[in-house]
């Protein structure tokens, strides 16, 4: 299942794990990446607590926590190489893996239907 969030996070939710990233349109607003600061393994975040930064030719910006948690994994072919985040940021660019700690916060993020309208 995929959700988004308003400040363009998705999140593709596999049971008590959803692997997150930036999504298409966040990555055409900043443009190419060129570094990515990744949360820690381990570490745990509240819903909409500040867990990594994304920064591009253009600007940074912050990335999101979607969902309170604590990350299970990160990607680390993303932190080696940031351009995926360009070239494929719904795919081989996603950001890191949290553990639920609050499933039902995940009714409360946005569908794909809802996100596009968001997004235009």
């Amino acid at each position: 299942m995929s959700k988004y969030t308003e400040d363009h996070e998705w999140l593709d939710i596999e049971g008590h794990t959803a692997v997150v990233g930036i999504t298409a349109h966040a990555q055409d607003a900043l443009g190419d990446v060129v570094f990515v600061d990744l949360p820690e393994i381990g570490a745990s975040f509240a819903q909409k607590d500040v867990a990594g930064v994304v920064e591009s030719v253009k600007a940074a910006a912050d990335v999101y926590m979607p969902v309170g948690g604590k990350i299970v994994e990160v990607n680390e072919a993303l932190r080696a190489d940031p351009s995926l985040a360009n070239s494929d940021p719904m795919g081989a660019g996603w950001f890191f893996k949290v553990e639920l700690s609050e499933p039902a916060q995940i009714e409360g993020l946005l569908d794909e239907a809802a996100y596009a309208r968001l997004a235009t």
